[in-house]
């Protein structure tokens, strides 16, 4: 039997944490821990025996940080030498215990992925690639990929170990109090994507405790059809006596854990801070608790990086603009390969209310593959709508599916075999939902039956290729109603059909209905509400319509689809007060008889250009680099640069900066806003230069991932976040000694240094670090931040300031100016 008919029968138990038994037997501040494959291999080997005495059905190898960027044959040992001795350890555990499986262990790679950061997407790939393929032929029998926190990092990482293995794949992510991942991700997008790559079990695993973890487990059960796995950490850490230490013990571990079983977890386990005493008395609470029946939900659902969004309930719009028919300046844009102007339509389309955004680029003449990809990369960057990759060409389809961060829909599939065979392959490889237009080899069917017919086909030809029904919208075909008197009806009927006969979900392009005719508006807008009615799941629209969005708005309060009409009064409302103070403008603006008109030509009527709807501000907000340079160009024509600064660019930087504190901007959000405003202080900066009236620097600070440590991507994001408030950062990079630290920050005399760590391992180099400042430098103020790290950590460690996040670090440095 493998693991994967085990999991049908029964609850499986992984192992704990390695990291801090490892410290516990000698590891040393900053040294890698799984070079102890070839310099300890007793060590290692006896900890995996001691766990699968614990109960642990599961071990898991010593490789969480293995890749290209720590191992190096030159400098140390390359990354097959040390991932085919930590599996063969591994195996000979197994062995001297009698059981197990090995899992082949993956970690996050310390980088952010473009745009965020600098590592491209299919060299992330490439990195996990070559973890896999020497795991996979020194013989693991399964993949577990886990700690992610960006999701995009955890779609490589997954092609990776499907495209290099036949091996079960286990993905775990990991999420903060908020229940988001690093770069914004929840419950419900990760397991959209990871259920769409088609893994074996999703879970989470670190950063919270047992305690904390449960709301989001029984989340994940709500929304999966697959089985959860759970790894918490032995609660919250700290430290004593210069060792990481944690809060909850074995005991009240196992009792937590029982809650977690209870909830349905098929697989438990243990992360930092757990032992084999934690495994050992959570198998033994949570053996005979009853093994979950793993439901599968019928739930329709795409995602983006942050969220998803799901058809069946409130009908979604999908914004039809970023498309080139019938769009003259459209086509010229894609002919200059103008992103910014795309862009814009994608903002606009989201402001209007879009849910998603369809995405056609194809136009002769161009190289669509490579344009979908760079629009797909453009928009996803700047915009954290779901996107439709709408495209014939195969090609193109499956090199935008590849790089998408997120589940996508895809338009289209249609019932000939040739067009089946060509993309039911992509959708099971790399998930998505299909749009499935009824027409076949015998063309579009004139009755409401043909068209049922050619929908069942898909629908059966899709089982076929491993795709659920809930993978897959009906569209219904809507035909233009001036060259046939019964097409809006006879799309009604098998939209009506499609929901009351199969279950299934419909889009339509509502716009097809009135081509040919005047006023399309009034036709479009009266056939939207009779789709709506007869249960349309999704509409293809312009959502820069007044008419269409009236409609959609007015249905939604008359459906009892908008709370408390919340909705339609959050739009409206306002729409109102302005129509009010328009017509009183107007009448102020009338003239007294006898009175000379141009006395009063502009009167009160012109309008003063606020901070809040500046082209500058909005563009910093949005992430949009190229607009912000421009428009801060613009803004140096009637404007002072420093006045531009403190007017519009800060105020627009503290705007994305609160929301990200308050959970409502995401970590991508807030690094392309940076990105945005760099654009324009470099603007400024040059004009600034060029009149003699540079900015200066505020003050210098140190950063630096701490000694041992390569992951780097918190350090980075504080650094774009700093520069952005003109601080001058002097960043040292990752695994920097303490010595090297104090060192610089004597020689700047630095204020402030910022100290980062993402790994239990490496903490205590960074409290070597501070004590050594405080001998060395005691003038510094030291502000930390990382994973592993609380409040209680840092104030035990001796630093002054815990950052939670970049703009804590921000926020931080402001203080020590005052």
């Amino acid at each position: 039997m493998n693991i994967r008919e085990e999991l049908k029968e029964r609850r499986l138990f992984f192992d704990g944490g390695m990291g801090s038994l490892l410290q516990a037997k000698g590891l040393k501040p900053g040294e890698l821990p799984e070079t102890w494959n070839m310099l300890h291999p007793e060590i290692i080997e006896q900890i995996h025996v001691d766990y699968l005495n614990a109960g642990a059905d599961v071990v898991t190898t010593n490789t969480f940080g293995v890749n290209r960027f720590k191992y190096k044959k030159e400098e140390n040992y390359s990354v097959e030498e040390v991932v085919t001795a930590a599996v063969k350890l591994a195996k000979s555990a197994t062995e001297r215990a009698g059981h197990g499986y090995v899992a082949l262990d993956m970690g996050p790679t310390g980088k952010l992925l473009v745009p965020y950061g600098t590592l491209e997407f299919e060299d992330a790939c490439e990195v996990y690639k070559e973890v896999v393929r020497a795991g996979a032929a020194a013989g693991a029998d399964l993949v577990i990929i886990e700690t992610m926190g960006d999701s995009y990092e955890l779609k490589a990482a997954v092609l990776a170990a499907k495209e290099e293995s036949d091996l079960p794949v286990f993905a775990t992510v990991t999420l903060d109090e908020k229940g988001k991942m690093l770069t914004g991700g929840n419950v419900e997008s990760v397991t959209a994507l990871l259920e769409g790559l088609g893994v074996d079990v999703i879970g989470l695993n670190c950063g919270l405790g047992p305690v904390q973890l449960l709301p989001f487990v029984e989340n994940m059960r709500a929304v999966a059809s697959i089985p959860v796995m759970v790894n918490p950490n032995a609660g919250l850490p700290r430290s004593e006596g210069g060792k990481t230490v944690y809060d909850i013990d074995a005991d009240q571990f196992a009792a937590a854990m029982k809650k977690i079983a209870e909830c349905g977890a098929s697989v438990l386990g243990g992360c930092c801070g757990t032992t084999p005493e934690h495994i050992a008395k959570m198998h033994e609470v949570c053996k005979d608790v009853p093994v979950p029946i793993v439901e599968k939900k019928d739930r329709t659902v795409v995602s983006s990086y942050s969220h998803a969004v799901e058809f069946g309930g409130r009908p979604v719009i999908i914004g039809e603009r970023i498309n080139p028919t019938g769009k003259p300046r459209f086509k010229q844009a894609l002919k200059d390969h103008d992103m910014a102007y795309i862009l814009n339509m994608g903002v606009a389309q989201q402001e209007r209310g879009a849910d998603l955004l369809d995405v056609n680029v194809g136009l002769p003449g161009i190289d669509e593959p490579a344009m979908m990809v760079d629009a797909v990369k453009e928009l996803q960057s700047v915009l954290d709508l779901p996107l439709q990759i709408d495209t014939a060409n195969t090609q193109a389809m499956e090199r935008a599916m590849r790089i998408y961060n997120g589940k996508p829909l895809i338009n289209s599939v249609n019932g000939k075999k040739e067009s089946m065979d060509a993309v039911f392959p992509l959708v099971k490889k790399y998930g998505g939902v299909v749009v499935a237009l009824c027409l076949d080899e015998d063309g579009i069917p004139e009755t409401a039956d043909g068209r049922m017919a050619v929908a069942k086909k898909i629908y059966e030809t899709a089982a076929e290729y491993g795709i659920d029904k809930k993978d897959i919208l009906v569209d219904a075909l809507c035909m233009a109603v001036s060259s046939d008197k019964n097409g809006a009806l006879t799309t009604l009927e098998t939209v009506r059909r499609v929901r009351d006969e199969f279950g299934g979900k419909t889009v339509l392009g509502v716009s097809n209905v009135s081509f040919g005719l005047p006023m399309r508006e009034h036709i479009n807008s009266t056939f939207f509400l009779m789709a709506l009615q007869n249960g349309l799941s999704a509409a293809i629209i312009n959502p820069n319509s007044e008419a269409m969005m009236a409609v959609y708005d007015s249905f939604l309060v008359l459906a009892a689809m908008d709370e408390n009409c919340g909705r339609y009064i959050g739009v409206y409302a306002e729409k109102e007060a302005e129509k009010k103070r328009a017509k009183e403008q107007a009448k102020l603006a009338q003239p007294a008889p006898g009175t000379d008109v141009g006395m009063h030509a502009g009167g009160n009527t012109a309008a003063g250009r606020g901070d809040d709807g500046s082209p500058l501000k909005r563009s910093i907000i949005r992430g949009m680099a190229k607009a912000a340079a421009e428009a801060a160009r613009a803004a140096l024509e009637t404007s002072d640069a420093l006045d531009i600064i403190d007017r519009e660019m800060i105020p627009a930087l503290d705007e994305v900066g609160k929301g990200f504190e308050a959970g409502t901007v995401f970590l991508p959000q807030l690094l392309m806003s940076a990105e945005a405003a760099k654009a324009a202080f470099a603007v400024m900066k040059e004009k600034m230069e060029a009149d003699g009236t540079a900015q200066e620097k505020r003050s210098k600070i140190v950063l630096a991932t701490v000694k041992g440590d390569i992951h780097d991507i918190g350090k980075n994001i504080v650094k774009v976040l700093l520069e952005n408030y003109s601080f001058d950062v002097i960043d040292l990079g990752r695994d920097v000694a303490p010595e090297v630290i104090v060192e610089r920050a004597i020689k700047e005399h630095a204020p402030i240094v910022g100290l980062s760590a993402l790994m239990t391992t490496t903490v205590p180099a960074m409290e070597e670090t501070i004590k050594l400042l405080r001998k060395e430098a005691p003038w510094v103020k030291i502000m930390v931040g990382g994973a592993v790290l609380t409040q209680d950590y840092a104030d035990a460690i001796g630093a002054d300031g815990y950052c939670k996040d970049a703009m804590g670090a921000v926020n931080f440095a402001i203080e020590c100016e005052k």
